[in-house]
């Protein structure tokens, strides 16, 4: 049950802060916390010794190109400098729901490839009456659109999945980084697809890319029909080389594996393809020695960003929590927190706007009395589907599962107000 007196406690402190008394030190945000961990020393930079004073020495001049504030500096994390390897979103680092293009993740299989816009071509055929050759300047012919919605690679989260290696020294990037969302500009495949003539008979679609691994997925056909999308534009700019320049495909609320980036090639068929990165990879093991195969939606998923590991409350007193939640099957409808390790839970704020197949960003304040606890969110979204436990994952699934890893994420805050990843601590 709701703690419904934390709830008006919450509410009341809320309409407090929003009208001023927050700098008298009735909430305090992620700002004003501490890190376990220093932050890396920036390069030494020459200052005029009027500069502290902003009003008596000009600034820059203009330039072709903006750069960040020098105390703002997110990064991306590398897992490792390969050929198969990715980098992870800083989520405890941004505000509202847009990811920085180039804090956008990246996962790929063989490298970024170096491809020209001006010799690309993507090829659709098989079951349809017309095949066709597209070049970029073709696809931009088309009628354009946009849509914001967040893609997330499959195995996101798997770092804090395992019973015998739960980590407690872990941020919300490790943890989650492989999610990120983005205003996408592009054609319609359903117009493409309407161009080309499908065949009666086409159930399904397969995406090739153009990159070294040749990643190859099978899409339902009734899903490209729907609201996938060949996308050329993120953010408002050219798609970056890591998502794919010069196209993409664009599957809203479906695993990142199979939005199949540098696209070069569509087949339309009658069944699935049965690839490599669809039955020797990107498959659902279960408990009873099957395996679920083509689990493309990513179910509701929430995340708390702060407080995480690595920062440290420095007093009690009201806290705000914030964080993100998803879900590939529309909109997220409610954000519960516990502050109790789960045995009561509150209704957080969802902050505006919150948009179909996209992240939300979620509020609540939080009394912390200066003990131990552990601190958890769940998702609900439009279906009436509610983000399950560790444990009910388990129960379902087993836990030999690599990938779909939606459970509640918990973050224990320690006495002394040192926050770590909590999960462990619910086992």
């Amino acid at each position: 049950m709701p703690d419904t007196e934390h709830t008006r406690l919450s509410r009341r402190a809320w309409l407090a802060a929003a009208s001023g008394t927050a700098a008298s030190g009735i909430v305090m945000t992620r700002w004003d916390a501490l890190k376990a961990e220093p932050p890396p020393v920036p390069p030494p930079q020459q200052v005029a010794p009027s500069a502290s004073d902003p009003t008596r020495v000009p600034g820059r001049f203009v330039s072709e190109l903006g750069t960040r504030a020098p105390d703002e500096q997110p990064r991306r994390l590398l897992r490792t400098v390969a050929l198969s390897s990715s980098s992870r979103t800083p989520l405890q680092d941004l505000q509202g729901t847009i990811t920085p293009s180039d804090l956008h993740f990246e996962r790929h299989h063989a490298g970024v490839p170096d491809i020209a816009a001006e010799e690309h071509e993507v090829l659709v055929h098989g079951m349809v009456e017309r095949p066709m050759v597209f070049r970029m300047a073709d696809l931009r012919r088309y009628p354009q659109t946009s849509r914001i919605c967040f893609i997330e690679c499959s195995g996101n989260g798997g770092g804090a999945y395992n019973r015998s290696r739960m980590p407690t020294a872990i941020s919300p990037q490790q943890l989650d980084g492989l999610l990120s969302t983005s205003e996408w500009t592009g054609v319609m495949l359903s117009t493409i697809l309407r161009e080309v003539g499908v065949r009666p008979g086409a159930s399904w679609i397969l995406a090739e890319g153009r990159d070294a691994a040749v990643m190859s997925r099978s899409v339902p056909l009734d899903k490209a029909m729907d609201d996938s999308m060949l996308a050329y534009g993120q953010n408002g700019e050219a798609i970056r080389p890591e998502q794919g320049y010069p196209v993409r495909l664009l599957l809203p609320g479906w695993e990142g594996n199979a939005q199949v980036k540098w696209l070069r090639r569509i087949e339309v068929s009658d069944r699935p393809t049965m690839t490599r990165d669809e039955t020797s990879r990107y498959t659902d093991p279960l408990k009873d020695g099957t395996s679920r195969i083509f689990s493309f939606v990513m179910d509701a998923k929430s995340l708390i960003t702060f407080p995480s590991y690595p920062y440290v409350l420095p007093e009690r007193g009201w806290w705000e929590i914030e964080g993100l939640a998803w879900t590939g099957r529309g909109r997220i409808t409610r954000v519960e927190v516990s502050t109790d390790g789960g045995r009561s839970w509150s209704d957080a704020v969802l902050q505006p706007p919150v948009l179909s197949k996209s992240t939300v960003r979620f509020r609540h304040l939080w009394n912390w009395n200066g003990r131990e606890t552990v601190i958890l969110s769940r998702a609900t979204d439009e279906t009436g589907y509610v983000q399950p436990t560790v444990q009910q994952l388990w129960d379902v699934r087993g836990e030999g599962t690599a990938y779909h890893h939606n459970h509640q994420r918990a973050w224990k805050v320690a006495a002394d107000g040192a926050v770590t990843f909590g999960l462990g601590d619910l086992l």
